[in-house]
């Protein structure tokens, strides 16, 4: 009987990269950023390139929060955009704007179609609140424009009933007590 091979691992290729010159790290890097859109993406936003470092994201979260006629949503795949993001070493400002941007999808697209979903609802909630998280460890000046963004998502939930903008309220309340 054959010898049970391990799982390779992030510790395996850990390993492996601590042998590589600066110029062999840099030309791996380099083959990755070439071989797949995802892999620019994260390096555009570790180091903050390009113009629209945030646009393919924003781009991810629209499709599944709001999606074409005949598509069906994800709030995951919306909310994995955003971890993405998170997970590629993003800024806290630009956190802060996909969160933002996420309530202000989501809030649109269910005030264009009348949408009565509690799990879609739910999600919305948890986002709101993960944003006013966010947004309080940015400068007064940079949150307040992304706090009057989700008081207007807030506003607009009112108009939906199934307690969503109620909860919205206890939230601002909430997150008022604590800054």
């Amino acid at each position: 009987m054959a010898p049970k091979k391990s799982k390779t691992s992030w510790k395996d290729v850990k390993v492996k990269l601590t042998d590589l010159s600066d110029t062999e790290l840099i030309k791996l890097i380099h083959d990755l950023y070439v071989s797949d859109k995802n892999n620019q993406h994260i390096l555009h936003a570790r180091f903050d390139l390009g113009d629209d470092v945030l646009g393919p994201y924003k781009a991810t979260i629209h499709r599944w929060l709001w999606p074409d006629f005949g598509q069906d949503t994800s709030v995951g795949r919306a909310k994995k955009a955003i971890a993405d993001y998170k997970n590629a070493g993003g800024q806290s400002n630009g956190l802060a704007e996909l969160m933002v941007f996420y309530c202000e999808q989501a809030t649109g697209f269910i005030d264009s179609i009348a949408l009565e979903d509690e799990t879609y609802f739910d999600a919305l909630i948890v986002m709101f609140e993960n944003a006013l998280d966010t947004i309080s460890t940015l400068p007064l000046k940079k949150a307040q424009s992304y706090s009057d963004r989700l008081e207007n998502v807030r506003h607009l939930c009112h108009r939906f009933g199934y307690g969503v903008g109620d909860e919205m309220d206890e939230l601002l309340a909430n997150y008022g007590a604590r800054s």
